[in-house]
């Protein structure tokens, strides 16, 4: 292993920690599990991007990876960074959460008020010959969102429902230790709101 796969490892593993000591991150993980990669500064494959092996799931109220951070274990989420790499060489991590509509009135507040872009991707857009498509459809996403944020890769973004596909929200970044900050800045508010 390199210096650098050693702290890629080693920063996502800190970044994973953190979820798993936020109780309310609990209620933000979605049946598909949350996924959680961080990419290799020159990533162009799958094996050149770490994430949770068996994602991260709730155990006991707790969020808790189901394995080890590892190489070439994320497929969905490890494409999808391949793909914004086109777009924005600076995007090496993401992770995957909960969507309703009672989380996207939150997270719609939540960045109005912080002046963030939230983008969508609307799964009732996408090409009839890409739908249950296996790996068909990421570049026809990415491309979407990209076009219509303006040319930008938004930092949150969701997707809506598609054909056998749960709706998701997705954070995207440089630093996966940033974004789990972030995830549980969204968490501890989310629940704080519900209250």
């Amino acid at each position: 292993m390199t210096q650098e796969q050693r702290q890629v490892i080693d920063r996502l593993k800190q970044a994973v920690s953190l979820l798993e000591a936020c109780s309310e991150f609990s209620a933000l993980v979605p049946e598909v599990r949350t996924n959680f990669v961080y990419a290799l500064a020159d990533a162009k494959t799958a094996s050149d991007i770490a994430g949770v092996d068996g994602r991260i799931t709730v155990v006991e109220g707790m969020p808790k990876a189901s394995g080890p951070v590892r190489f070439g274990v994320s497929d969905h989420l490890a494409r999808r960074i391949i793909e914004f790499r086109k777009y924005d060489k600076t995007i090496r991590s993401a992770l995957n959460f909960r969507w309703n509509e009672t989380i996207l009135e939150f997270i719609q507040a939540d960045c109005k008020e912080k002046r963030l872009e939230l983008g969508v991707v609307d799964r009732k857009e996408e090409p009839k010959e890409l739908i249950g498509k296996d790996k068909g459809s990421m570049s026809w996403k990415v491309k979407q969102l990209v076009e219509s944020c303006g040319g930008k890769i938004p930092p949150v973004f969701y997707e809506t429902r598609g054909w056998g596909k749960e709706p998701l929200f997705i954070l995207v970044g440089s630093d996966p230790l940033e974004l789990a900050e972030q995830a549980i800045d969204i968490a501890s508010g989310f629940t704080c709101r519900k209250l």
